[in-house]
């Protein structure tokens, strides 16, 4: 089954809370949504994966490398669909999942789930508050500094752009104007 996005929300905020993590969610689920625009997948599908991705988070916080292997008892549990399940543990691959993206979808999340914290973080230093004047250079300058935001795996991010067949410039242009329209929501503008 797949979930609408109203019972996607109300399924992830069963076992989440904190407010950072949810905007997260949403800030994934709007980038899933545009690549999917782009890519010709179902937007649906792609936005629904994006708001249960890290679904496990805060039940596996301790124990950080059990991220991505509780989330399938979470979700079978709710009556999601293998095709879900499955995507939300690629997106951990290599890091706390041995479940490798297969297809446009799972590389997707997979590449863009640490890109959408650094967008966000620099969007957040500027001036403005916001993604409106944030440009790739700008992303791409902090991303040479890795004290900045260095919780963000750029390996990951890297990993993923090339697996998606994508240059990393195109990735985060499209990261970017995938969430200013929701950026309000997200904590920004």
């Amino acid at each position: 089954m797949i979930p609408t996005r109203e019972d996607a929300f109300v399924l992830l905020k069963k076992h989440n809370s904190d407010e950072s993590h949810i905007k997260h969610a949403r800030a994934v689920e709007g980038t899933m949504r545009h690549f999917a625009r782009k890519m010709g997948g179902d937007e649906d599908l792609w936005g629904v994966v994006g708001i249960l991705h890290d679904i496990d988070w805060e039940k596996t916080m301790a124990e950080p490398e059990r991220h991505c292997n509780l989330a399938p008892e979470l979700l079978r549990d709710a009556g999601v669909g293998e095709e879900i399940i499955h995507a939300v543990q690629s997106h951990g691959w290599s890091i706390c999942s041995d479940v490798e993206p297969i297809n446009d979808m799972e590389k997707v999340l997979f590449t863009i789930d640490e890109l959408t914290g650094l967008v966000i973080t620099a969007g957040l230093v500027r001036p403005s508050k916001s993604l409106a004047d944030l440009e790739v250079k700008s992303v791409k300058k902090k991303w040479k500094d890795k004290t900045f935001a260095r919780g963000v795996n750029r390996d990951i991010i890297q990993k993923g752009a090339e697996m998606m067949g994508m240059s990393l410039d195109e990735v985060i242009e499209n990261t970017i104007a995938a969430m200013r329209p929701i950026e309000k929501e997200i904590g920004l503008g």
